[in-house]
């Protein structure tokens, strides 16, 4: 027998730790390989982590609701083999396990490799080029204004020594507590003997509760939705414009391919594949909407990879990612797009589904709205809410003169940071993506 140490795999660019919802089987049951063995929870997607290797479950080493780092050991597996653990396998990758590997483009990840660099006089210097950090922890680097010397005081609890989102978050924390006591002992030093006492300000609010008012804990996906909405709206100048589309052929030609198309193929034919067509047709045209901001550099982006918000059973909302949808046929995207959507309202999604993202949809018609303003998912510059197709009368220029009839319509929200998308580019990217619905091809072949 052989000792064998399940470790967290690697979940995908930026994913550093994973919180442990529950175990599928207790100390003392057998596994076979690649059997789901635990539930985990990352700042993105819930997902299973299978096992490479077969074994007997010798001890649980991280409890439900504890948090681990990628590359550290969950649990220790009786295997058949070897008398030592030094000649167990390599322990597969999330990727190599899920048969779903997704390389990160060449260039960004260069830049992730790189320091965070901006004009500010507190941002860290080339001599950090070693240092890894996370998109998520570099924005919070750019956010505080971290300088490279206190960069290099904090002592990242990650794998190799990396800095995790706590640490980070941790050293915020007590610069401000060192800040504000700092502040505190200046005033009182600089103040007269028989000046009034400096007051200090409360640090949160109770809110008022009146009689039959119910308090709700928010879970830890609404927690997480929260903080990204939050600091979405504080990194981008956010401007939205408005279009109203005539989407009468679009309906058109759903109407008359939705059913052979079910027929042949035993799914349904929605909008969200002839609008992502039209959104990738458009980034084409205007290829600086599919751009990322890091400090003062514009990334542009060479995949056009489409987020799609979903919205999920329990309330909360989710993005799974179309990865490389100018390469997808029409036909391609409605299995992707179907795909996605089954395996995210079935918690199905693995890490890798909902990353890279360069620009995102959200349908808001499905609720019945007409019309969203919706917030851009960081690092993206850009996000369009299509809202509910509804009949109304138009006038109609024909070679006889105008005339009114009845035309399908729909409203369009483009949200876009106005720190690299002017109001020029961001309204011409959304007349396009109407141009092409407007002139749909009732000819389109699925």
């Amino acid at each position: 027998m052989a000792e064998y140490k399940l470790l967290l795999p690697s979940m995908g660019e930026g994913v550093m730790e994973a919180t442990i919802i529950s175990w599928l089987f207790n100390e003392g049951d057998f596994i076979k390989e690649d059997e789901s063995v635990v539930e985990i929870a990352t700042d993105k997607v819930d997902s299973d982590v299978p096992t490479p290797v077969s074994g007997k479950i010798v001890k649980i080493l991280k409890q439900k609701d504890e948090v681990a780092k990628i590359g550290e050991a969950i649990a220790i597996l009786e295997t058949e083999g070897g008398s030592s653990s030094s000649e167990t396998p390599e322990p597969k990758s999330y990727e190599e396990v899920k048969d779903q590997i997704v390389q990160p483009e060449p260039e960004v990840v260069k830049t992730l490799e790189q320091p965070l660099i901006s004009n500010a006089e507190n941002s860290f210097s080339n001599q950090n080029s070693d240092l890894y950090l996370s998109p998520l922890v570099k924005s919070i680097v750019q956010e505080e204004k971290i300088s490279d010397a206190e960069l290099k005081s904090i002592k990242g609890s990650g794998l190799e020594g990396r800095i995790t989102k706590e640490d980070i978050l941790g050293f915020v924390k007590n610069r401000s507590a060192r800040s504000e006591s700092d502040n505190v002992r200046v005033l009182e030093s600089s103040k007269p003997q028989d000046a009034v006492s400096v007051a200090k300000p409360s640090s949160s609010q109770t809110l008022q509760l009146n009689d039959g008012d119910e308090i709700i804990q928010m879970d830890r996906v609404r927690k997480i939705i929260a903080d990204a909405m939050v600091n979405s709206k504080h990194t981008s100048p956010h401007v939205t414009s408005f279009i109203e589309t005539d989407v009468t052929n679009v309906v058109t030609w759903r109407n008359a391919n939705k059913n052979s198309y079910q027929k042949r193929d035993g799914e349904k034919l929605t909008f969200m594949p002839i609008f992502i067509r039209a959104v990738v047709k458009a980034i084409q045209d205007f290829p600086m909407i599919n751009v990322s901001v890091d400090g003062d550099k514009i990334i542009k982006k060479k995949n056009i990879n489409i987020g799609m918000a979903t919205a999920l059973p329990d309330g909360n909302l989710i993005v799974p990612v179309i990865k490389n949808a100018d390469q997808l046929s029409l036909s391609g995207l409605a299995k992707a797009i179907n795909d996605l959507a089954y395996r995210a309202r079935n918690k199905k999604l693995t890490p890798a589904d909902t990353q890279g993202a360069t620009y995102t949809i959200s349908n808001v018609g499905t609720f019945g709205n007409l019309m969203g303003t919706p917030i851009i998912p960081q690092p993206q510059v850009a996000i369009l809410a299509v809202g509910a197709i509804v009949k109304k009368p138009a006038v109609i220029e024909t070679e006889f003169g105008d005339v009114i009839a009845i035309r399908q319509k729909m409203f369009m929200s483009h949200s876009y940071d106005h720190r690299v998308v002017d109001g020029s580019l961001g309204g011409m990217f959304l007349k396009h993506v109407n141009d092409y619905l407007e002139n749909w091809d009732l000819n389109t072949e699925i």
